[in-house]
């Protein structure tokens, strides 16, 4: 008897799961702010015999960032801060929204919303230590990531899986866009071309 020839591309069917509580939180979000030093890096420093600053970042991470501007969410950037580094993963990321060398987080929070013409309750926040904590308590939704600082963690409407650096930005991506609708839609796109575009 023939083997039956599959078909091509096997479906794929999202398999990540949130409480729906959660997502219920995520959904009036419009834009996502993330601290680079242990949320978008795992928090170390790397300082070379020059002084030069060195961080390693995650692809994933990346990539959910860019899956969030595809969605219409906006990627925003607000960090203490100020490397070479960092500004050029921002900019490799197409993030527009960055600042960099921030000492009140507060108010560049609320110079980015006044700019994207939205309130608190349209954003989303993954901070891992103190300074973030005023954004976090104001936002929509808040996440740290597993390794934050505890009263980070407990203020945190979500607590990611994997550390910073490692893929809890990437979790942090995946929350809001499967409140968006999103997240079938890009995950299935991405079975016909490499980045999900459609063509």
């Amino acid at each position: 008897m023939p083997i039956p020839t599959p078909a091509w591309p096997r479906p794929v069917t999202p398999t990540l799961q949130f409480p729906p509580a959660l997502l219920l939180l995520a959904q009036p979000v419009r834009a996502a702010v993330f601290d680079v030093d242990g949320c978008l890096t795992d928090g170390r420093i790397y300082i070379g015999e020059s002084g030069e600053t060195v961080k390693a970042f995650s692809t994933l991470d990346g990539h959910g960032i860019k899956l969030l501007a595809r969605a219409g969410i906006t990627p925003v950037v607000i960090t203490g801060r100020d490397t070479p580094a960092v500004r050029r993963r921002c900019a490799d990321l197409g993030i527009v929204h960055a600042l960099y060398g921030i000492h009140d987080k507060l108010a560049a929070a609320e110079q980015v919303l006044q700019t994207l013409g939205l309130d608190w309750h349209a954003l989303a926040v993954i901070g891992d230590d103190w300074p973030d904590l005023p954004l976090m308590v104001r936002c929509a939704l808040a996440c740290a990531p597993a390794q934050a600082h505890a009263e980070v963690k407990a203020a945190a409407h979500h607590v990611t899986a994997m550390p910073g650096g490692q893929g809890a930005a990437r979790e942090f991506c995946d929350v809001l866009l499967m409140a968006a609708g999103r997240y079938g839609e890009l995950l299935a796109g991405h079975l016909t071309t490499l980045d999900g575009a459609a063509r």
